[in-house]
C-alpha cells in the first residue's frame, strides 16, 4: 500500500494506529486554530476591541457555514472509508468524484448567497462593531468556494487513512495567513478587510495544494477535472448521510449564534472578551476534536471490514485518551487564563470578561471529551441521525434554554455557566447508543 495515499486502519494495534492517525490530525487542528487566532490577535493589537468584536461576530457566521460544509462532507467520508475497508475500489472512486464535483457546484450558490446576505445576517446578530464585521464577512464569503473544495477532497483523503497530507498543507497555509495578516493589517492598515483577505488567500492555497495531490494520484482517487462525474446512487447516499450531519452542525452553529447575540447585548467589551475566550476554548478542544475525528475514520474502515469487536476497542481507547487530555487542559487553562488572554488584548475590561468566560466554560470539556467520541462513533457507523438528535438535545434543549434562563437570573456569568453544562446532556445518550449494538453493520454491500 502506498503510504502517500492510504493507511489500512483495520489491522494492527488499535492504540498505535489511533495515535499514528491522530497525531497529524492534532497538528493540523493546532495549525487551523492558529490560522483563525492570527486574525484575532493581530487585529486586537492593530485595530483594537472593535476589530476583535467585528471578527468574532463575522467568524461565528463563517463558522456556521463551514460546519455545514464539513457536515455534508461527512457523508462522503463515511462511504469512502467503508468502501476502502471493504476493498471496493470502483465504488470508492465513484463516491470521491461525486463528492468533489457536486460540492464545487454547490459552492458557487452558497458563496453568492452569503455575500449578498452579509449585512442582513450581521444585523440579525446585533453585531456591535457592524462596519468591521461586514468588511470581514463579505471578503470571507469568496473563500466559501475554497472551503467547499478543500473539505470535499480532504474527506476523501482522510477516509483512506491519510492524515499526514492535510497536515502538511495546513502548515503551509497557516504560515501564509499569519504573514499576510501582519502585512495587510499591520503594515498596510487594511483593517478587518485585510485580515479577511489574508484568510481567503490562505484557504485558496490549501484547496489548490490538496487538489494537486489528488490529481497527481489520479489512479488511486479517480478524479479528473476534464471528466466531471456525479453518480446518482452515490450522490443520494452522500446526502442521506451528510444532511443529518450538516443539520447537526447547523444546530451547534445556531446555538452559538444565539449565545453570541445574548452576549452582544452587554456591549463591545463583552463581545470582544467572549471572542477571545472562544478562541482559547477552540484551541483547547483541538486535541479532543482530532482524536474524535480519527475515531470516525477508524470506525468506518473497520465496519466496512466487519470487525465489530475492534470497533468497540477503538471507541473505548479514544474515550480514555480524550478524558486524559481534557483533564490536563482544564487544569492548565484554569491556572494560565490571565496569561492566555493577555496574548489577545491589553484592555482590562475585555480581559476580565474573557478570563471569567474561559474559566467557567473550560470545565465542560470533560463532558465534551466523551460525547464527541460517541458522536464520531455514530457518524463512522453511518447513524448520522443519532448525532443529529444528540446535538438537538445538547445545543437547543439544554444550551439555548439554559442561556435564556440563567441570563435572566445571573446575567453574563449565567450565559457562560449554561455553555459549560450543556455538553453533559449528550454523554448518557452516547452510552445508550453503544449498548444498543445498532451500529453492528456496514453500509457497503
Amino acid at each position: 500500500m502506498n503510504k502517500e495515499t492510504g493507511l489500512d486502519l483495520t489491522e494492527g494495534n488499535v492504540r498505535t494506529k489511533l495515535i499514528r492517525y491522530a497525531i497529524p490530525m492534532v497538528v493540523m487542528s493546532l495549525l487551523q486554530s492558529l490560522y483563525s487566532m492570527a486574525d484575532l490577535i493581530i487585529s486586537g493589537h492593530f485595530i483594537g476591541s472593535r476589530g476583535i468584536s467585528g471578527i468574532n461576530n463575522a467568524s461565528q457566521i463563517m463558522l456556521l457555514v463551514t460546519q455545514i460544509i464539513i457536515g455534508l462532507s461527512q457523508g462522503g467520508n463515511i462511504l469512502i472509508g467503508q468502501y476502502y475497508g471493504a476493498k471496493q475500489e470502483r465504488s470508492r472512486k465513484e463516491t470521491t468524484n461525486t463528492l468533489f464535483f457536486s460540492f464545487m457546484s454547490l459552492a458557487v450558490i452558497v458563496a453568492a448567497g452569503l455575500f449578498f446576505l452579509s449585512g442582513t445576517l450581521l444585523t440579525a446578530l446585533k453585531a456591535p462593531a457592524y462596519r468591521e464585521a461586514l468588511a470581514y464577512l463579505k471578503i470571507c464569503s469568496v473563500g466559501v468556494l475554497f472551503i467547499f473544495g478543500y473539505n470535499s477532497l480532504v474527506a476523501a483523503v482522510r477516509a483512506v487513512g491519510d492524515s499526514r497530507r492535510p497536515m502538511r498543507i495546513i502548515m503551509i497555509s497557516t504560515g501564509v495567513n499569519i504573514v499576510l495578516d501582519l502585512l495587510f493589517v499591520g503594515v498596510f492598515s487594511m483593517g478587518t478587510g485585510g485580515a479577511a483577505l489574508a484568510t481567503v488567500i490562505a484557504q485558496g492555497i490549501s484547496f489548490f495544494l490538496m487538489l494537486t495531490h489528488v490529481l497527481k494520484n489520479r489512479d488511486f482517487f479517480g478524479v479528473c477535472l476534464w471528466q466531471p462525474q456525479i453518480y446518482g446512487k452515490q450522490f443520494l447516499s452522500i446526502l442521506k448521510l451528510g444532511i443529518p450531519c450538516a443539520v447537526q452542525q447547523s444546530l451547534a452553529g445556531i446555538s452559538w449564534l444565539t449565545v453570541t447575540r445574548f452576549i452582544n447585548g452587554y456591549g463591545v467589551a463583552a463581545s470582544a472578551g467572549s471572542g477571545i475566550s472562544a478562541k482559547i476554548k477552540e484551541f483547547s478542544q483541538l486535541f479532543l476534536v482530532a482524536i474524535a475525528n480519527s475515531t470516525t475514520t477508524m470506525v468506518a474502515q473497520n465496519l466496512g471490514a466487519e470487525k465489530y469487536d475492534r470497533v468497540k476497542e477503538v471507541v473505548h481507547t479514544a474515550i480514555r485518551f480524550s478524558m486524559m487530555v481534557a483533564t490536563i487542559l482544564i487544569v492548565f487553562v484554569e491556572i494560565a487564563a490571565p496569561l492566555l488572554v493577555g496574548i489577545f488584548t491589553q484592555s482590562p475590561e475585555v480581559a476580565n470578561v474573557a478570563v471569567l468566560n474561559i474559566r467557567i466554560e473550560i470545565i465542560g470539556q470533560i463532558f465534551y471529551a466523551i460525547f464527541l467520541v460517541y458522536h464520531c462513533f455514530a457518524i463512522g457507523a453511518g447513524h448520522t441521525m443519532f448525532s443529529l438528535g444528540s446535538s438537538f438535545v445538547n445545543c437547543i434543549l439544554v444550551r439555548v434554554v439554559l442561556v435564556v434562563i440563567l441570563n435572566h437570573v445571573m446575567g453574563l456569568p449565567g450565559i457562560f455557566l449554561a455553555c459549560m453544562i450543556a455538553p453533559s446532556s449528550s454523554v448518557p445518550l452516547g452510552l445508550i447508543y453503544e449498548k444498543s449494538n445498532v451500529w453492528r453493520k456496514r453500509l457497503t454491500t
